[in-house]
């Protein structure tokens, strides 16, 4: 009885955080793609422009084609909204992802930021939140911010 009390206040377990997800969509991705959308609606907007880097993210990053790519950022989304916090996203990328793929991550964030153009307060402050939950140095950021500035 106490047991089953105490797993009432138990964090879920990563199997079942992770089950949301359709068995043929890996939790990486949807992790990655749920912190894209965050910094994408971190101006109050997720514009044109950004939806279509995201989309291209996706298809060059994750090698997937347009129509699983829409899919992915549906299911996304809606771990995004039942989301409280970044860090059961970033523990599943840190769990998962090395140094490098984590570089490339940092600048997918920058690009999807400069995609509209503008760099909002906001956006810069979350991309620099998340980036220290995926550990890494402010000197690895203003790396990936300065590629992808060459980029655009």
């Amino acid at each position: 009885m106490l047991d089953a009390i105490r797993s009432l206040f138990a964090a879920p377990r990563t199997s079942e955080r992770e089950s949301s997800a359709p068995p043929d969509v890996d939790p990486v991705h949807v992790a990655a793609c749920s912190l894209l959308l965050e910094i994408a609606y971190a101006d109050g907007v997720f514009s044109p422009e950004e939806r279509a880097h995201l989309e291209q993210v996706l298809e060059r990053h994750f090698s997937l084609p347009l129509t699983s790519g829409h899919r992915l950022i549906e299911l996304a989304e809606k771990e995004r909204r039942g989301s409280i916090d970044h860090f059961q996203f970033t523990r599943v990328i840190n769990e998962r992802y090395d140094i490098g793929q984590k570089m490339v991550l940092a600048e997918v964030m920058w690009g999807l930021v400069l995609a509209d153009g503008q760099i909002a307060e906001h956006e810069h402050y979350l991309t620099r939140k998340i980036a220290n939950l995926l550990e890494l140095e402010p000197g690895y950021l203003s790396a990936a911010k300065a590629r992808a500035a060459g980029q655009s």
